[in-house]
């Protein structure tokens, strides 16, 4: 049977949040989390879905503060509670094993998620975020947004994004308005946690004791994170490293195809590698 347009809530009970969870795909096929990044939410994804739900049940949420899951209130935005989170949110859906993707400080959440959850995720993909917080490269500091947030023009949402995408990608509108509807405190708590999670320990140290099949995704032309800096994922035990030229920050909406072929790839190596 197919999913089509199943979206559902998580309630995170601690807190009393909602956490807004997507399903697309075969419910009994091989599950994929797709987590997005920061000031983002699940409809980041849209162009890849597609391409995905031939072969695998395609699950999105929109992490707390963004998109369609709840606001601030009491929350805590660390990388660990949003994984928490994403956990919790899964466990009622029956999923039982699923290959977690995160683009940008996705990976964070993906790499938290299987540091405590190993017995859920089974692989993780990376798609453009830096090993450590010496890989950043970007001007603009990402915990300082302008004070007076609602007043920016759609043009001024455009530059303070530039960096996430190449030079020569025309940043889609419903983009730009997925940004603008982030609260700037949820933005700011968000991304210094995500500074902090990477400052306590690099994603290859956490990743390389968990024993899992790591993919990392990254775009030749990413201007936020150094791309020579994918390699250090090399670290982590049969890691796979996948440059995508021509491509920036943002490889799954500025070259879906690409970025669903090496991800298929990869959760066929490692259906396969199960089976034996």
């Amino acid at each position: 049977m197919t999913i089509s347009n199943n979206e559902l809530r998580g309630v995170d009970k601690s807190i009393g949040s909602e956490i807004y969870v997507r399903q697309d795909g075969p419910r009994d096929a091989p599950a994929l989390l797709l987590i997005h990044g920061t000031a983002a939410s699940g409809r980041s994804w849209d162009p890849m879905v597609p391409l995905l739900t031939g072969s695998h049940r395609v699950i999105r949420v929109d992490l707390l503060g963004c998109g369609q899951s709840a606001g601030l209130g009491d929350a805590n935005y660390t990388v660990s509670d949003q994984a928490r989170r994403v956990g919790a949110a899964l466990d009622p859906l029956g999923v039982e094993r699923v290959i977690a993707v995160g683009h940008s400080s996705g990976g964070a959440v993906a790499t938290a998620l299987a540091e405590q959850r190993p017995d859920l995720v089974t692989a993780v993909v990376i798609i453009d975020f830096g090993p450590h917080m010496g890989a950043y490269i970007a001007q603009e500091s990402s915990a300082r947004p302008p004070v007076k947030w609602a007043d920016l023009t759609d043009e001024q949402f455009r530059e303070m994004m530039r960096s996430g995408f190449s030079a020569d990608y025309t940043i889609p509108q419903e983009y730009v308005d997925q940004f603008r509807a982030i609260d700037p405190a949820v933005f700011v708590a968000a991304s210094q946690a995500n500074c902090g999670y990477l400052d306590e320990r690099s994603l290859p140290e956490r990743l390389a004791p968990l024993g899992k099949p790591l993919l990392v995704i990254f775009g030749a032309n990413d201007s936020r994170w150094r791309p020579s800096a994918a390699a250090e994922y090399r670290a982590v035990p049969g890691a796979t490293v996948v440059l995508l030229p021509g491509v920036g920050h943002s490889p799954n909406l500025e070259d879906p195809p690409r970025t669903a072929e090496s991800l298929l790839a990869f959760a066929a190596k490692c259906a396969a590698a199960e089976r034996n």
